[in-house]
């Protein structure tokens, strides 16, 4: 992989560029709101390093701010604007999701449909439904649940192909008694979309959600990846960031191929707000989490619906998703009930900047909202690693093939360098966790003997092999 590095104290530098340029607004925010919400940018932006983020912010079901914060580019320095598309990666789920959907409603599928319908050569095809690809409780395993680039997507793939290969593998559990998130379900739900219409998926998203909703700005990030101005960026623990390469085409095809302006997603959100595409029937299976009907689960929500997770806050209904693809990290927040939506775009691969922006802005704007905390558990193993790499020692035994290459020379002396000047490690805690993938994902906090606050993904395979570890940030 060829790329570029630069100081860091450049960077941290460069980074707090503030671009006061921003797309007309249809609402006004108060003039301290403004303030506060480039300061929340900005702050972020300097703590985690990525180079830029892209906010827009609707209010009373009206766009009301958009603003570009940092650097598009890094070197040469091209500062970000509003009006600059960034890739939103698995927010494209919930546009193929309407587009099943549209189907639905012109009679040309149902989303209970099995997947033999479609695909009859695919495992238990004739079990798995469209809405358990949908809803994620498919039991296909996912292609992509690294924060990291494997050397396979490196490679170009057919859709097709891909699905073959992963929904071809035996089942990580019987349809509809699960929940984990997968790629998977939504390249095959891409393949659907074309095989029904007769068009392909970009072009029936085109004339049938981005043109009747006036969605300015959109592209396909990886078929049209010459309108990208904005370049893409890794940070191996906090160290300079580093020109990251796109994937091939082929593997983001209908679950994280579009990429458009921040104020564009804002405008799709209003739609949803305002039910302006589908029929209220049909938002409300889109807004509907999916209810276990068997198995150990019985009876318990997913706080998954159809490509967004839906969830409570503090009493205020929520939609919400992220996306991540090679180089960028973006957020998209939606509460339907109080006209809010919050959108933050930004430009550095496995960053918590853009869920952090995310939720501190939302909480600007209705002091109500408050996301829960998982308590902490297992982190012991976590620690004796981390201290490890403070002297560019790691214990291979314990990760995968794609992880150890992932802990190259350069990554494994990034992170010596960012960690060993912090100190002892004080305390480990585990903020979050979910399935994924067929693996068990973690979101930890990490604190040293100097103070520093650092924020640390993992994933776990179930033979208990470390398939990722990455610092995402301080915290």
């Amino acid at each position: 992989m060829h790329v570029t590095c630069y100081l860091k104290s450049m960077r941290s530098y460069l980074v707090a560029a503030l671009l006061l340029s921003a797309v007309t607004a249809s609402a006004q925010l108060p003039a301290d709101t403004e303030t506060k919400i480039a300061a929340i940018a900005n702050d972020t932006l300097k703590q985690t390093g990525v180079p830029s983020a892209s906010v827009a912010v609707a209010v009373d079901g009206k766009l009301a701010y958009a603003q570009a914060f940092g650097l598009a580019n890094v070197a040469p320095a091209k500062p970000a604007t509003a009006q600059m598309a960034y890739p939103i990666g698995s927010i494209s789920k919930q546009f193929t999701a309407t587009a099943l959907l549209l189907l639905q409603q012109q009679g040309k599928l149902s989303l209970d449909d099995k997947v033999s319908k479609y695909f009859p050569e695919l495992t238990r095809a004739n079990e798995v439904s469209l809405r358990n690809l949908m809803t994620m409780t498919s039991g296909y395993e996912d292609f992509a649940p690294q924060d990291y680039i494997i050397p396979d997507w490196y490679k170009q793939i057919a859709p097709l192909a891909n699905v073959h290969v992963w929904a071809g593998k035996p089942l990580d559990f019987t349809p509809g008694t699960d929940w984990q998130y997968s790629n998977t379900n939504y390249v095959l739900l891409g393949l659907v979309v074309e095989k029904v219409s007769g068009k392909p998926l970009y072009q029936f998203l085109r004339e049938n959600l981005f043109t009747p909703l006036h969605l300015d700005g959109v592209f396909n990030t990886y078929t049209q990846r010459e309108k990208l101005e904005v370049t893409g960026y890794v940070s191996n623990a906090m160290a300079p960031v580093r020109v990251l390469p796109l994937e091939a085409p082929g593997w983001y095809f209908g679950d994280g191929d579009l990429s458009m302006p921040a104020s564009t997603l804002v405008a799709w959100d209003l739609g949803i707000m305002q039910q302006k595409l589908l029929t209220p029937a049909s938002y409300k299976q889109f807004e509907t989490a999916f209810v276990f009907p068997s198995g150990p689960k019985s009876g318990q929500s997913s706080n998954y619906g159809l490509g967004i997770f839906v969830q409570d806050r503090n009493g205020h209904r929520m939609i919400e998703h992220g996306g991540e693809v090679g180089g960028y990290v973006s957020e998209n927040i939606v509460f339907p009930d109080d006209k809010i939506a919050v959108v933050v775009l930004t430009n550095e691969v496995a960053s918590s900047a853009a869920s952090k922006i995310g939720a501190e802005v939302a909480k600007l704007l209705d002091s109500g909202i408050v996301a829960p905390v998982v308590p902490d558990t297992l982190a012991a193993s976590l620690k004796t690693i981390l201290t490890g790499m403070q002297t560019s020692q790691i214990d291979r035994s314990l990760f995968t093939s794609n992880c150890n290459a992932y802990f190259d020379a350069n990554t494994l002396a990034d992170f010596q360098s960012t960690l060993a000047p912090l100190g002892a490690i004080t305390d480990v805690k585990r903020t979050r966790t979910n399935l994924r993938g067929g693996m068990t994902f973690g979101a930890y906090q990490v604190t040293f003997a100097n103070g520093t606050r650092l924020s640390i993904s993992t994933y776990l395979k179930p033979d208990g092999k470390i398939e990722q570890l990455l610092i995402t940030g301080k915290a």
